[in-house]
């Protein structure tokens, strides 16, 4: 079970820190990746991060404002959003995909297996 916090109001150029919560006692054997989605647009893919933490995938138009982490102790992903702008206003959702044994990233919405509720992040111009 994923839990997905963190979204709030905050102006353009502001930051904010999301976190997904996971429960179980596997949670280093899966990657795990944000999304966001629009209402009237799919699902897209954000960010995602491997088991260990090692590999990192972005999406082009987040690259150098955002930063995905975990700590595979403490159960937690965090994604750090600086530099916000209008157009990253949208519901932000993790997911996580069981990749063990592999070390990789994921982009599709079908690779994630388990989803959380969704945080909602707006941005005021």
């Amino acid at each position: 079970q994923l839990q997905a916090s963190g979204g709030g109001l905050v102006q353009a150029g502001g930051s904010l820190r999301l976190s997904c919560a996971a429960s179980g006692r596997t949670f280093s054997r899966y990657t795990i990746g944000w999304f966001r989605q629009v209402p009237g647009r799919e699902r897209e893919f954000v960010a995602s991060l491997s088991r260990s933490g090692r590999i990192r995938a972005y999406t082009d138009s987040v690259k150098g404002r955002f930063t995905i982490s975990r700590d595979n102790a403490k159960n937690t992903v965090i994604l750090q959003l600086n530099s916000l702008k209008p157009e990253d206003t949208a519901v932000y959702y993790c997911a996580a995909a069981l990749t063990y044994p592999r070390e990789e990233t994921m982009r599709g919405v079908g690779d994630y297996d388990y989803w959380g509720q969704g945080t909602l992040v707006t941005v005021s111009s």
